[in-house]
C-alpha cells in the first residue's frame, strides 16, 4: 500500500487564490471571466496575446468560484494565475481586492526559499496509507506582517532536514519513557484488538520510504516552516486513523519528531464523544502511567506538544458548538470544568495551547464544519489505495493475473464503485463477493453493476451457511434492530455504539457475536465495549435496510419508517447534503426485485411490498409542491433510479416529468441519465450539458469496452429524440462533444420522426461541430428557433446561414449573440433575411456589428420579403450613423415591431436619429429599449415629441442613461398629452431624485394602461416613494 506527497510552496502555486475570487458577486464574476481572453488579457499583462491560453467558453460561463479556480490553475500553473488575478482586478478597478492580493503575493516571496530538486526528491516516495496530496489555507485579510509576528510567538516553527536523522536525547526523564511506553503499547494493541479480515494486518507495516515520509508531514512542502495545524481529509477508510496512529508508534520508538515533540497526546472523537464534563488537564491525563501526570511540565513547554485529535466529524458534526467559531468566551483553563466538545474546540481554535501542534484526521464530508474552526491550517487530502495498491490486493486474493485484470476492468465501470476501493475494507467486501465462483464466473458484471447489488450479495454469501443460536422467529426481530441502530446513528452522526445502545434495540448477544466474526462490526480498542460497523459503508446499507424491511402489523397502516424515508429523501435530493446519498442509493437499489429476494430467502426477513407505491406516493406529493421541485435535484435522483435497475418504476416515477435540466460531468451521470430518459414518455424539454469531456477524454487509453459503454449510454439518450416524440425543445450549452457522438447525435435529429422544434446550443465545444448539426438539420421542416449564442462561428457562420436557407426551412427564430460576428458578417445575414421569410426575431447582442453592418441590416428591412418582427442589437458598438441606418429602415419597414439598442453609445443626436422614425405615424414599434445609450435630457425632448405622434409604443426602456429629473418630466408630459398605449416604462439608474415623482404620479392617476414602472437604482427619498404608490396593484 502506498502514499505520495506532492509538495509545493506558496510563492510557487495558486493555493490560496480562491478566499479572492469568492467575495466576487455575480456581476464581477462575469466580468471576471470575460476578462480571460487572450486579447483582453494583453492589455493589463505585459506578455504577447500568443503568450495566454485559450480559455473555452464552455469552461468558463456555467464555472463558480470554485471551479473558475480550478481552470486558473489548469491554465496558468506554478503560480502564474497571481498576476492574471491581480492584473484583471486592477482593470475591474477592485482596488481593495488588489492590495490584499499584493500583500499575499509580497508575502508568499518572503517565506518562499529556493532549493535544489535532485531527481530522488521528484521521485514519489512510498508510504502505508494512501496517496496524500496537500495544500495550505490562509485567512487572505491576514497581512505578512501578521504572519511574521506568528512566527515570532512560535506559532510558525522551522523545521530540521527531513531527511536528516534525528539525534536522540542524551537522557530522558523516567516518567517520559514510561509514558512513550504506555503509548506504543497502545497503539499496538489497538492494532491487535481490531479484527482485520484476513491478511489485512500488512497495511500496518511501515518501510523506510514511509518512515520518510511521516518525517515530512508536518513540512509536507519542504520550506523549512512546519505548520502548526495539519488536517488529514479523505474518504473513509482510506487510512487516515492509521497513518496517525503510525505517527504516535514512530515517535513511542524514539525514531520520529524526536527534537520537536517532548510528548504526543492521542484524543480519539469516537471515545471522547460519550464523555461528561472533565478538564482539559484529565483529558490529556487519561493515558498517562500512573495517577499524576506532569501537568505542569506541559504547561511549560508547549510548543513541545503534539496532539493528535482523530476522527473530528464524531464531534462537530454531532455537537457544532451554538455560539460558532467566534462566539463564546476563550476557553483558556486547563482545570476549568467544561463539556467536552466545548475543550475540544478550545484546542482547535488555539485557545487552551496556542503553541501547541495539532494532527487532525477527519472525512472529507464534514470538512466544512471545521474549516471556520481551525487556525492556519495545512490541508493533507489522503486518497488511499493506488491502482498500483488495487493491483496488489486483488492479486493477493486471486493470484491470477488475467482474473484480476478482468475484475477491475469491470469494477472501473461503476466509478463510485471504484473510487470507494480507495478504502481497503471496501476492496475486502469486493474480493468477499468475488470469491464466489458463481459470482466470478456468472455474475460479475451483474455484481457490479450497481453499489446495492454488491453489498446484497456481500451479505447473503456471508449468511448463506450461517450457523447462530437463534430461533427462526427471532431473525425479522433482529435484523430490525441492527438496522435501526444503523440508521439511528446515522441520524446523530454516531458511528461508535455501546451496550446501553444494543440493549435498547433488543439485539442479543449471540447474534452480535456473529456479526463481529464475520467483520461485519469490529470492536473498539479500549472502547469500554463499545464497537462500530467495519466500514461506514456496511453502516449506510443497513440504514437503508431499515426502511425496507417489513414492520410489524401494529405500524402497517400508519408507520412511522414512511415518514422518517420522506425526511431522509428530503435531506439527500432537496436540501442536497450529500452524506445522505451512500443510504438514499442503496434505499433505491434495493427495490430491486431480485435483490429483495435474495436478502428475503438467506436472511429469514420479509421485505415490505409496500415501498415502491409508498415512494411513489411522496412522489407525487413532491409534484404537487412547486418550491421544492425548484430545488429538486434531478441527476441525484436519476443515480437512485438508475440503481434500482426496475424500468417499470422507474417508468411509473417519471411519468409526469416533462422537463429535465442535467449536468453530466461523469461517467455514471451518463449511464442514469440513458437510463431514465427512455422511461420519461411525456418528455418535451431536455437540457443537457456534458462537461469534463466525458465522451472524449482517454479515449486511446481506455479500454474499448469502456469506451463502448459510453457511447452506448449516449447513442440511448439520443435514440430519446426519436423514440419519444413529444420532445420538442433541446438545449445542449455548455457541452463539450466529439466526432463519434456528434454523429449519433446528427443521426437523431435527422431521424423524420424527430419532433424537435427548438434547439439550443451555446457555448458547445469543439465549434466545427456546430456546422455538423446544422447540415444534419438542412431541410428539417419541424425546427423553429436556433441558438447558437457565445459560440466563436468566424467562417463557420455564412455556412450556417447558407444550410438554413434550405427551401424546406421553416425557422422562425435565429440567435447568435456573442458569436464574433463583425460587420462583414451582416451581408450574409442580410441575404438571409431576404431569403426566409418566415423568420420573424433575430438576436444579434454583443457582436461588433458596429455601423457599417446595421446599414447593410437596414436594406434589408426596407426588403419586401423580409418579415422581421423583433431585432436584438444590445452592444454592438454602434453610434448615431447607424441609427440613421435604422431610422431609414423603419420608415420604410411594416413589420418590424420590437428594437433593442441598449448598451450602445447612442448619445442624443443617434436618439434623434431614430425619433424621426419613431414619431412618423406609419411606424409600427411597439417596443423599443435604449438603456444604457448615453443620452440625455436632449434626447427627451426628441422622445417625447415622438410618443405624442406614435401612441403605439407599449414599452419603452430608457434606464442607465443621465435623464435627470427634468428629462423625466419632459416624458411625463408627453404621456398626459396623448392617447398613449404604454405599459412599461424602465426608468432605472437615471440619477432621480424625489422631485420626478410628483409628474409621475400624475402619469399613473392619467393612464389607463401603465402598469409596469422601474425606478431601481434612483435615490428616492421615502416620501416621493409613497406618492408613487397609491394604487392597489403599486408596491414600494
Amino acid at each position: 500500500m502506498s502514499f505520495f506527497v506532492a509538495t509545493s510552496a506558496d510563492g510557487g502555486t495558486n493555493d490560496g487564490l480562491l478566499p479572492y475570487l469568492m467575495v466576487l458577486d455575480q456581476y464581477q464574476l462575469e466580468e471576471f471571466k470575460l476578462c480571460l481572453e487572450p486579447r483582453t488579457l494583453v492589455d493589463f499583462c505585459s506578455a504577447p496575446q500568443g503568450h495566454f491560453p485559450h480559455i473555452p467558453w464552455a469552461n468558463l460561463r456555467a464555472a463558480d468560484p470554485l471551479n473558475l479556480f480550478f481552470v486558473l490553475d489548469e491554465h496558468f500553473p506554478k503560480g502564474q494565475a497571481w498576476n492574471v488575478v491581480l492584473g484583471i482586478f486592477h482593470a475591474m478597478n477592485l482596488t481593495s481586492l488588489c492590495e490584499k492580493v499584493r500583500a499575499k503575493m509580497k508575502g508568499n516571496v518572503q517565506t518562499q526559499e529556493p532549493q535544489d530538486v535532485t531527481e530522488e526528491d521528484a521521485e514519489m516516495p512510498e508510504a502505508a496509507a494512501g496517496n496524500v496530496q496537500t495544500q495550505e489555507w490562509q485567512d487572505p485579510n491576514q497581512e505578512p506582517e501578521e504572519l511574521e509576528e506568528a512566527a515570532g510567538n512560535g506559532q510558525m516553527q522551522g523545521c530540521q532536514d527531513p531527511n536528516q536523522e534525528e539525534p536522540e536525547e542524551p537522557e530522558e526523564a523516567d516518567h517520559r519513557r514510561k509514558y512513550r511506553e504506555k503509548m506504543r503499547a497502545t497503539v499496538l494493541e489497538k492494532w491487535d484488538n481490531n479484527a482485520w479480515p484476513e491478511d489485512h494486518v500488512y497495511i500496518h507495516s511501515t518501510s523506510e520510504d514511509e518512515h520518510q515520509d511521516l518525517q515530512r508531514l508536518l513540512d509536507p512542502d519542504g520550506t523549512g516552516a512546519q505548520a502548526q495545524t495539519i488536517v488529514l481529509t479523505g474518504r473513509a477508510g482510506v487510512g487516515k486513523t492509521t497513518l496517525a496512529m503510525k505517527a504516535l508508534l514512530h515517535w513511542a520508538d524514539g525514531v520520529l519528531f524526536q527534537q520537536r515533540f517532548s510528548y504526543v497526546f492521542y484524543l480519539s472523537c469516537c471515545r471522547m464523544r460519550h464523555m461528561k464534563e472533565t478538564t482539559f488537564a484529565k483529558l490529556i491525563s487519561r493515558d498517562w502511567p500512573g495517577s499524576d501526570a506532569p501537568v505542569e511540565e506541559f504547561l511549560s513547554q508547549p510548543e513541545k506538544l503534539l496532539f493528535i485529535v482523530d476522527g473530528c466529524e464524531n464531534m462537530i458534526a454531532a455537537e457544532p458548538c451554538s455560539d460558532g467559531p467566534d462566539g463564546g468566551p476563550p476557553c483558556t483553563d486547563w482545570y476549568q470544568e467544561l463539556p467536552v466538545t466545548r475543550i475540544l474546540l478550545g484546542l482547535l481554535k488555539k485557545e487552551l495551547v496556542p503553541q501547541a501542534t495539532l494532527l487532525i484526521t477527519i472525512e472529507t464530508f464534514y470538512l466544512t464544519d471545521l474549516r471556520g474552526l481551525v487556525v492556519n491550517p495545512r490541508f493533507v487530502h489522503m486518497t488511499g489505495f493506488t491502482d498500483e495498491d488495487l493491483w496488489v490486493y486483488f492479486m493477493r486474493h486471486f493470484e491470477d493475473p488475467s482474473e484480476v485484470r478482468k475484475i477491475l476492468q469491470q469494477i472501473r465501470k461503476n466509478e463510485t464503485l471504484f473510487e470507494s476501493c480507495s478504502a481497503p475494507m471496501v476492496c475486502w467486501i469486493v474480493c468477499a463477493c468475488l470469491k464466489q465462483p458463481r459470482v466470478r464466473y456468472y455474475a460479475l458484471r451483474s455484481v457490479t453493476e450497481t453499489a446495492t447489488a454488491l453489498y446484497a450479495c456481500f451479505v447473503t454469501n456471508l449468511f448463506s451457511t450461517a450457523e447462530v443460536d437463534l430461533a427462526d422467529d427471532s431473525w425479522p426481530g433482529q435484523w430490525r434492530a441492527l438496522c435501526s441502530l444503523a440508521i439511528e446513528g446515522l441520524w446523530s452522526v454516531a458511528f461508535m455504539f455501546n451496550t446501553q445502545a444494543t440493549q435498547r434495540q433488543g439485539l442479543e448477544a449471540p447474534f452480535l457475536d456473529y456479526l463481529h466474526q464475520l467483520n461485519i462490526l469490529q470492536k473498539v480498542g479500549d472502547g469500554g465495549g463499545c464497537f462500530t460497523f467495519t466500514h461506514p459503508s456496511l453502516q449506510e446499507f443497513f440504514a437503508a435496510m431499515s426502511f425496507m424491511l417489513e414492520e410489524p402489523e401494529e405500524f402497517l397502516q400508519h408507520s412511522p419508517k414512511y415518514e422518517e424515508m420522506k425526511l431522509l429523501l428530503q435531506d439527500a435530493l432537496i436540501d442536497k447534503e450529500p452524506c445522505w446519498t451512500p443510504v438514499v442509493l442503496f434505499l433505491f437499489g434495493l427495490l430491486n426485485r431480485s435483490i429483495a429476494r435474495e436478502l428475503e430467502s438467506t436472511l429469514r426477513c420479509k421485505v415490505s411490498p409496500r415501498k415502491t407505491e409508498e415512494l411513489l406516493e411522496w412522489w407525487e406529493g413532491l409534484d404537487k409542491a412547486e418550491s421544492a421541485s425548484v430545488q429538486f435535484h434531478v441527476l441525484r435522483f436519476f443515480l437512485c433510479l438508475h440503481e434500482s435497475q426496475e424500468e417499470g418504476f422507474v417508468e411509473k416515477m417519471l411519468d409526469r416529468t416533462f422537463e429535465v435540466d442535467l449536468h453530466i460531468l461523469r461517467e455514471e451521470e451518463l449511464k442514469a441519465a440513458s437510463f431514465c430518459l427512455k422511461q420519461c414518455k411525456g418528455l418535451t424539454k431536455l437540457r443537457l450539458s456534458v462537461g469534463s469531456h466525458i465522451l472524449e477524454r482517454d479515449v486511446d487509453t481506455l479500454e474499448t469496452s469502456m469506451v463502448s459503454s459510453r457511447m452506448h449510454a449516449w447513442n440511448t439518450i439520443c435514440s430519446t429524440l426519436v423514440t419519444n416524440e413529444n420532445v420538442r425543445e433541446l438545449d445542449l450549452s455548455n457541452s463539450k462533444l466529439h466526432a463519434s457522438s456528434v454523429k449519433a447525435l446528427c443521426l437523431a435529429l435527422k431521424n423524420p420522426r424527430c419532433k424537435v422544434q427548438k434547439l439550443t446550443c451555446k457555448s458547445v465545444t469543439p465549434e466545427w461541430i456546430l456546422k455538423e448539426l446544422i447540415l444534419a438539420l438542412q431541410g428539417h421542416s419541424k425546427l423553429t428557433h436556433l441558438n447558437l449564442s457565445c459560440n466563436k462561428l468566424g467562417v463557420t457562420a455564412p455556412l450556417i446561414l447558407k444550410a438554413l436557407k434550405h427551401s424546406a426551412c421553416k425557422l422562425k427564430c435565429l440567435c447568435l449573440e456573442k458569436c464574433s460576428l463583425s460587420g462583414a458578417s451582416c451581408q450574409d445575414l442580410a441575404l438571409f433575411l431576404m431569403s426566409i421569410r418566415q423568420v420573424t426575431r433575430l438576436c444579434l447582442g454583443y457582436n461588433r456589428l458596429q455601423d457599417d453592418g446595421v446599414k447593410l441590416l437596414g436594406a434589408a428591412l426596407t426588403h419586401p420579403e423580409c418579415a422581421l418582427q423583433r431585432l436584438e442589437l444590445w452592444f454592438c458598438q454602434l453610434g448615431a450613423r447607424g441609427c440613421r441606418h435604422l431610422s431609414d429602415a423603419l420608415l420604410q419597414n411594416r413589420t418590424l415591431m420590437h428594437l433593442n439598442v441598449s448598451k450602445n453609445c447612442l448619445g442624443d443626436e443617434g436618439v434623434k436619429f431614430l425619433c424621426e422614425a419613431l414619431g412618423h405615424p406609419d411606424c409600427n414599434l411597439r417596443s423599443l429599449n435604449l438603456s444604457g445609450c448615453s443620452f440625455t435630457r436632449e434626447g427627451c425632448q426628441e422622445l417625447a415629441t415622438a410618443l405624442k405622434h406614435n401612441p403605439s409604443v407599449e414599452i419603452l426602456d430608457v434606464g442607465e442613461n443621465d435623464l435627470r429629473d427634468d428629462g423625466v418630466k419632459l416624458l411625463c408630459d408627453a404621456l398626459k398629452a396623448s392617447h398613449h398605449g404604454l405599459y412599461t416604462l424602465g426608468l432605472a439608474k437615471c440619477n432621480l431624485t424625489s422631485a420626478c415623482c410628483p409628474p409621475l404620479a400624475s402619469v399613473l392617476r392619467s393612464s389607463k394602461t401603465l402598469v409596469n414602472l422601474n425606478l431601481l437604482g434612483n435615490e428616492l427619498d421615502p416620501d416621493g416613494a409613497k406618492m408613487l404608490c397609491f394604487k392597489e396593484t403599486c408596491t414600494e
